[in-house]
């Protein structure tokens, strides 16, 4: 049997409605407007790879810290062994992203739009929470599923 690894709700709800307040952003007018859109544009390919291996993994972690890992859970290494050797490459598309939110700050604060703003601080600490935090759990299940099947 073969174990369904899903992202865990919480985090898929706070994906999107990233996602959402984004696409709001893309159309407002003016230079907010214009970064968000670029915004949108770097963070799309990187949501996707996000959910389909980095963050798949972090669905087992409840099961892991009750001591449960048994073989149909196999299929998470295919996630972490890639996760782990894209890493680099995801942080850097996290810098290129940072760096776009900082324009989107400045237009923001420069058009008085408090909205794109608020969201520019809130997507840059999502991205420390998963530099700090998801990525290397998603990482350490994967070494602990390992090591645990032998």
């Amino acid at each position: 049997m073969v174990m369904d690894i899903k992202i865990p709700s919480s985090l898929k709800v706070e994906h999107e409605e990233l996602h959402t307040e984004l696409v709001s952003l893309t159309k407002a007018p003016g230079r907010v407007g214009e970064a968000a859109r670029n915004v949108a544009a770097l963070l799309h390919p990187h949501f996707v790879k996000e959910e389909e291996y980095a963050l798949p993994p972090l669905g087992l972690l409840v099961g892991i810290a009750q001591g449960t890992v048994t073989p149909a859970m196999q299929p998470v290494l295919v996630m972490t062994d890639r996760l782990k050797r894209e890493l680099p490459e995801m942080l850097a598309e996290h810098r290129v992203v940072v760096t776009a939110l900082e324009k989107l700050a400045e237009a923001a604060k420069a058009e008085k739009h408090a909205e794109a703003e608020r969201f520019a601080g809130k997507l840059r600490v999502h991205a420390e929470t998963e530099e700090q935090v998801l990525y290397p759990a998603a990482i350490l299940v994967g070494e602990y599923v390992k090591a645990r099947l032998g």
